[in-house]
């Protein structure tokens, strides 16, 4: 129910919302709620799925869904939907394929129906990633424990609570987001930046940082460009347009902050123009975190834990991993995390191509995917207590080092 109200999740609101009030002619309470469930037990379905198949099969499956493709492909769909939000097309089934589906359907316009739901069993897809986190969590436990039973039931559960507000806006025959009205098609572009913006996120892990903060950039100017950034205001404009003009003029300063960062050499999108005050404006220099030995196969990491002779850490990475590259920005860089990460022997084991080498490593150490974190003591022997998965802050990371040591 929680993940329901994530950026990821709640732009699919509209979207539902159109497919109901796109049917053509005014929908009923039952039959917006009837549309809304076969899109729920769409997506629902989808992550029963996943459930099973991580059941099944257990570790691997968090990479194969965070590769560059096809993150790609699901960023490349959100981008599509977004334009729905602009008015630049209706969302619903083409015209040719209801008029087919309803004369083999009869008054029960099963075909609407059934395109509903495989729009659900779509949305799962594109959300999925976005959501990698609880769901890879709870992909963990399945993984472990080989059961298929609890694997469906509890990819099942997840789905019914993020659909609580889908079925909502089902039960409201989409008047809770109507076509019509000023203020309304302002709300419906507020969701379609939310879609563009999750798009973004998702790829973001596989873009060059160029490519990032060019694309922020362009973000946040064509949205200046809808909050009016660059429109004169009529007189007697009211404080709400004064409001929008305002925001948009910060979102476009910001924008072109990016531009003329990723152009200048910058490589922080957050700081977009912080390598200026660096040496005179010389490019960004590397992240200021200790170094890391690369181990590529089960045999060589075993060879350099035990001729370490002190204590080990071992990081797993990736490329795609959103967690691995806050833990290199935030958590790796702090002064009392590289004070003690100096103690250790650092081993990194980076698992972005996923091949068998890869698999075996993760597998050894039971772990689903990164970030996952390992540490050793002196005779080699692993300190299972302090072993961490997912993300730590730097205070508590400096505790969980403490706690290795």
């Amino acid at each position: 129910l929680l993940l329901s109200f994530t950026p990821c999740v709640l732009p699919m609101v509209p979207i539902l919302s159109s497919i109901i009030v796109g049917q053509g002619a005014p929908v009923s309470r039952a039959r917006g709620f009837a549309l809304a469930a076969s899109y729920c037990l769409g997506m629902a379905l989808v992550y029963t799925v996943f459930g099973v198949v991580a059941g099944l099969l257990g570790e691997g499956l968090a990479a194969s869904m965070q590769n560059s493709w096809v993150l790609g492909a699901f960023a490349a769909l959100l981008a599509l939907l977004s334009l729905s939000m602009f008015g630049f097309y209706e969302l619903q089934m083409p015209g040719f394929v209801q008029n087919k589906v309803s004369e083999a359907s009869g008054r029960l316009s099963g075909g609407k129906f059934a395109g509903v739901f495989a729009m659900g069993g779509l949305s799962a897809l594109i959300v999925g990633p976005c959501v990698a986190a609880p769901l890879a969590g709870a992909l963990v436990y399945i993984s472990r424990t080989h059961d298929v039973v609890i694997g469906g039931v509890a990819l099942f559960s997840l789905a019914c609570g993020m659909s609580a507000p889908l079925l909502l806006v089902g039960l409201s025959a989409g008047s809770l987001l109507p076509r019509t009205g000023a203020w309304m098609e302002r709300v419906k572009h507020v969701f379609g930046v939310m879609l563009l913006a999750v798009a973004l996120w998702l790829v973001s892990p596989v873009l060059p940082a160029w490519a990032l903060m060019s694309m922020t950039g362009a973000l946040l100017t064509v949205t200046a460009v809808y909050l009016g950034a660059f429109d004169r205001l009529r007189d007697g404009a009211t404080g709400t347009a004064h409001l929008f003009k305002g925001v948009g003029v910060v979102m476009a300063l910001v924008g072109a902050a990016q531009f003329v960062g990723a152009l200048s050499g910058g490589r922080d999108t957050f700081q977009p123009l912080a390598h200026f005050a660096s040496r005179g404006g010389s490019a960004a220099a590397a992240e200021d975190h200790p170094a890391f030995t690369r181990v590529s196969t089960v045999a060589e990491l075993e060879r350099a834990i035990g001729g370490a002779g002190r204590p080990v850490m071992l990081d797993f990475y990736a490329d795609w991993c959103v967690s691995c590259k806050e833990y290199e920005r935030f958590v790796f860089t702090d002064a009392q995390v590289k004070k003690r990460m100096g103690e250790f022997t650092l081993l990194q084991v980076d698992v972005t191509a996923n091949n068998a080498h890869d698999k075996a490593l993760l597998k050894r150490f039971g772990l689903f995917g990164p970030p996952g974190i390992v540490f050793f003591d002196r005779d080699g022997r692993e300190r299972t207590a302090a072993r961490v998965v997912g993300y730590q802050p730097s205070h508590e990371f400096v505790r969980t080092l403490d706690a290795a040591l």
